[in-house]
């Protein structure tokens, strides 16, 4: 069902977001690119201060766009779960479960399925691990960081 032109688009009840959240990074990985950016100064100071500055705040502003750009969201609606630039309807989803502190270490580490769809941020310890039922999908399941998996495991067991 589409919107006439001009015309707001409509909500359905399938198009309702259930749950919806960025996997920004942390303040320290937004120190760090900061840092790095400062660090320029020092390599293009011998040249001119004018230059080394213009340099540093050209990289910050290239750093701190690709941090944003690189920004995953994790959305679920009625029918379809999206995570980064996949997607998949709810209906081929299976069981869901999140892990913390070392089971989420073992999950992204030894306990991986080298099939595994991964949406997995480091500055995020929790993830949720959701199995996908599709018999032609050869992923068995999607690991993705979350900074809340209860409420992505309850969105999801709605």
């Amino acid at each position: 069902m589409s919107s006439a032109p001009g015309e707001a688009p409509r909500n359905t009840p399938d198009q309702a977001v259930l749950y919806q959240e960025r996997l920004w990074p942390t303040p320290w990985v937004w120190l760090i690119a900061a840092g790095f950016s400062a660090a320029t100064i020092v390599m293009f100071a011998p040249i001119s201060v004018e230059v080394a500055v213009g340099v540093a705040v050209v990289v910050a502003i290239i750093v701190f766009t690709l941090l944003i750009l690189s920004t995953p969201r994790i959305t679920v609606t009625a029918t379809t779960l999206t995570v980064g630039r996949a997607s998949i309807e709810r209906s081929y989803l299976g069981a869901v479960e999140w892990f913390a502190g070392d089971d989420a270490t073992y999950q992204r580490g030894p306990g991986l399925n080298g099939l595994a769809y991964l949406c997995i941020r480091g500055w995020i310890s929790p993830v949720v691990r959701i199995e996908v039922t599709d018999p032609e999908d050869r992923t068995p399941y999607w690991l993705a960081s979350s900074r809340n998996p209860e409420r992505l495991v309850a969105a999801l067991g709605r």
